[in-house]
């Protein structure tokens, strides 16, 4: 019942309210003010208040007796979960138009820390859902759990997704390729991080690490960021599908053989500590989904 009240109040219902339309639909037939109270907890002195409010909203009847008593009885859940739906959406169609309307140009080009995982996934969430032409990402399984349903649903509405995941995917969405040149465990020893990078239609891109309890990240619509971010994951999905086509053998001879290719990772192991240096996590956040 707890759930239901906290999910109503966030609907637009008062705290009040949402225990009386609660306890009326509990009650499988029409109560009295008093009984209502009694049932709910609402106080008394402002039950028929409360009462009348959901009566006002449409989402109780008065029924009046001979005696002038009142009953109450609630409009059914389910035609009150269409109506709060239909304006809801209305709301929403409203606020597309108008609000564009009133934005300032912004001075500069947002940009903002995320500084523990729950804030990280939700900023995540944000820009998969809102992808409407294409969307790269590049993520682990941990961090893929939370964001693959939201990832189905970019698919489903026509999203170019790409999807670079560090190791088997159980249930694979987009386009998605494994990561395995080099292996995630080598990827992971190399840069000290799971690295996540999300691009949302090459407008805005999130950039985050996690790490042992710990979680640290950026969003930002600097366009030169957001460019890199989309060529980083581009060619990281370049190098698995070269690996592919003239096979993953062939290509470690390449890495480990070539004296360019050995200058480039002379720094192997140094992305780690200057992320540690310059602003990673805060090794005291704990990590929570």
């Amino acid at each position: 019942m707890r759930d239901v009240v906290e999910q109503l109040q966030r609907l637009g219902m008062s705290g009040y309210e949402a225990k009386a339309y609660v306890t009326l639909v509990g009650a499988g037939k029409p109560l009295n003010g008093y009984e209502v109270a009694k049932r709910s907890g609402v106080p008394r002195s402002t039950v028929y208040e409360t009462l009348g409010k959901l009566v006002a909203k449409g989402a109780a009847y008065e029924l009046r007796g001979s005696d002038d008593a009142i009953d109450y009885l609630p409009l059914p859940p389910r035609s009150l979960l269409e109506r709060l739906r239909r304006e809801f959406d209305d709301s929403i169609e409203s606020l597309e138009s108008s609000l564009p309307t009133i934005m300032a140009p912004p001075e500069a080009h947002l940009t903002h820390n995320l500084k523990d995982a729950r804030a990280l996934l939700t900023r995540a969430e944000d820009v998969v859902a809102g992808s409407h032409t294409d969307l790269f990402l590049s993520i682990w399984p941990q961090e893929m759990e939370r964001l693959s349903s939201l990832t189905k649903l970019a698919v489903e509405r026509g999203v170019d997704t790409s999807v670079m995941h560090f190791g088997p995917a159980p249930d694979p969405v987009g386009h998605l390729y494994e990561h395995r040149f080099p292996p995630p465990a080598v990827a992971l020893e190399h840069l000290g991080y799971r690295l996540l990078v999300i691009v949302g239609d090459r407008r805005e891109t999130l950039i985050g690490g996690f790490v042992d309890d710990s979680a640290w990240g950026v969003y930002t619509e600097d366009p030169a960021v957001v460019l890199m971010a989309a060529e980083y994951i581009r060619n990281d999905i370049t190098m698995e599908i070269i690996a592919d086509r003239i096979g993953h053998d062939s290509l470690r001879e390449i890495w480990a053989g070539d004296p360019e290719l050995k200058r480039l990772r002379a720094g192997h192991g140094r992305p780690a500590a200057l992320l540690r240096a310059v602003g990673g996590p805060d090794l005291n956040q704990p990590l929570t989904y």
